[in-house]
């Protein structure tokens, strides 16, 4: 009853990145574009992957959810801090702030796996292209699509509700602009030994077991495409795994410059700015590697235009 009446009265204070007033306009304004360049770029992947009977492939079934993944992770972090700047009101319910964390943790854990389902479609794909359509056939795109969400929806509720067991002390002050797990966890006034154990856990299973997956398929990779004695060959079957590469490299690569700035660094508001990165950068960033490096994306996304612009036309004559 206790836990029931504290939950209840519980309210958590986001810090953001700064608490200078003069810079709060700048981050509003800074977040929203952001925000809206990453909504609408990964929309528009989704809907030219959608109109486009060509990208009707594994790879692009992919790609379109890694782009809604990008857009929930961002939604669930930027409106609350733009509604906090706008609001000049720091404040999150205890709820409030358990449900964000656990979205994210959701979120963040089905990118982790999509990034690895790609990685083993481009594996099948060049390693095995004569049984590229029997292996990555629809019904198999889709378990994959479904094991993962499962598993992060069950990995996210298991640590968002292990959080449900302690107890919290009076200074309850977030250094980020949007409630991480470990960072609630830092403010218990109990024991958070288990809750500790099972983050670890957690991310050498949601982050560790993905990243050596699409390490050991880029390794396989490497080794079958330099088996192709032409040039071109070589140059083509690399140029597949071009965007895929970069998105993985800065979506692993900021991860690991966050985890680094928090044990080089004892200040929460640096370690607050480098989590920008993964948590909103890169997400705004996935939809421009995948339209600028790729000629199919490109083609599909000047048709899509085109569509539509004749379509507004029609619609004003």
């Amino acid at each position: 009853m206790e836990s029931k009446n504290q939950t209840a009265t519980i309210e958590f204070l986001l810090l953001g990145l700064s608490d200078d007033p003069e810079l709060q306009p700048i981050l509003f304004g800074l977040f929203l574009f952001m925000y809206l360049v990453t909504f609408l770029g990964n929309l528009l992947i989704t809907l030219t992957i959608s109109s486009d009977f060509r990208l009707h492939t594994p790879m692009y079934f992919l790609l379109s959810h890694l782009s809604l993944t990008d857009i929930c992770i961002s939604s669930a972090t930027v409106p609350k801090m733009l509604w906090n700047i706008q609001a000049q009101d720091q404040r999150i319910s205890y709820t409030g702030c358990l449900t964000q964390a656990c979205f994210v943790l959701i979120f963040a854990g089905l990118e982790n796996c999509l990034l690895a389902a790609m990685a083993y479609d481009r594996y099948v794909a060049i390693c095995h292209p004569l049984r590229y359509t029997v292996i990555m056939n629809p019904h198999f795109c889709i378990l994959l699509i479904l094991v993962s969400l499962i598993i992060s929806v069950v990995n996210a509720l298991l640590l968002s509700l292990m959080v449900l067991r302690l107890t919290f002390c009076t200074d309850l002050e977030i250094p980020h602009f949007f409630c991480e797990l470990a960072q609630i966890i830092k403010l218990a006034c109990s024991d958070t030994l288990i809750n500790k154990i099972l983050i670890y856990i957690a991310a050498v299973l949601f982050g560790g077991i993905p990243f050596l997956g699409i390490f050991l398929s880029y390794i396989e990779i490497i080794s079958s495409v330099f088996k192709i004695p032409s040039v071109q060959g070589r140059y083509k079957a690399f140029s597949t795994c071009g965007s895929h590469l970069s998105v993985v490299s800065l979506f692993y690569g900021s991860g690991l410059g966050v985890y680094i700035s928090s044990a080089v660094t004892e200040s929460p508001r640096k370690t607050a700015v480098a989590s920008v990165m993964y948590s909103t950068v890169t997400q705004m960033l996935n939809p421009f590697i995948y339209s600028l490096r790729n000629r199919d994306i490109k083609e599909a996304l000047r048709m899509l235009i085109f569509r539509m612009a004749h379509f507004m036309q029609c619609g004003h004559s």
